[in-house]
């Protein structure tokens, strides 16, 4: 059975302040945001046949193939509120991009590509979160994804922003490390207080039984005077 002592109760909650500063001072890492399709138009439909609706899908490398029902004729701007049942696209983490594209289904032959592309959270840099993509004579997009904006403002701010960033994350660094060697030095001096309280019980307690050992003797000596 495992027993934890109190020491290790008392360290707990150091430990998890510890970590939630280190995580503050990389917001990159936690960042998880939905991509979602605001509007869509398409100007061409890959199809044999100019009669047949086509089946137009959106796909993420290494993930499920998202279809868009409604987007079935040219030149028809089509708009989304972000709730259909298809979306989000997908979910973009951290400062990682993705290989995307939008494609058009087919039975016989294979696949027709509108455009593949890096889709990445910093191209979100206007303060509505919204990213149009726009490929000639194929389609025009329009993305939406609010969550990305503060990243894409880091990313995409001056040499001055970037240099006190990093000046910031320096300070914080040092506050954390100062903070760790503050704590090793406490516990330190809590230990070595013990300590000397321990030596100094042990010193009077040996005092104490000398100065009954020298009462004895003086006891003693004076039963000897009298006899």
């Amino acid at each position: 059975m495992l027993i934890r002592s109190e020491k290790d109760y008392r360290l707990s909650p150091l430990i998890l302040t510890y970590s939630i500063l280190l995580l503050s001072c990389f917001p990159g890492l936690t960042l998880s945001a939905d991509l979602t399709l605001d509007s869509m138009e398409i100007y061409n439909t890959h199809e044999w046949l100019k009669s047949s609706n086509p089946t137009v899908y959106f796909r993420c490398k290494g993930e499920d193939e998202i279809e868009l029902p409604d987007v079935k004729e040219v030149n028809v701007t089509y708009r989304f509120n972000g709730d259909e049942s298809w979306q989000p696209l997908t979910e973009l983490t951290s400062k990682k991009c993705k290989r995307c594209g939008f494609y058009v289904k087919h039975i016989i032959k294979s696949d027709d590509v509108f455009e593949e592309w890096e889709l990445c959270p910093s191209d979100f840099f206007d303060s509505d979160g919204k990213y149009r993509r726009v490929k000639e004579q194929e389609f025009d997009a329009a993305f939406l994804c609010k969550q990305c904006v503060p990243l894409a403002t880091d990313s995409n701010g001056d040499s001055s922003s970037s240099s006190h960033k990093g000046k910031g994350m320096r300070v914080a660094v040092i506050i954390l490390i100062s903070a760790l060697v503050s704590t090793v030095l406490i516990l330190g001096s809590v230990v070595a207080y013990k300590h000397w309280l321990k030596k100094k019980r042990q010193q009077e307690q040996a005092r104490f039984l000398k100065l009954f050992e020298d009462g004895d003797d003086i006891e003693d000596d004076l039963d000897l005077d009298t006899m």
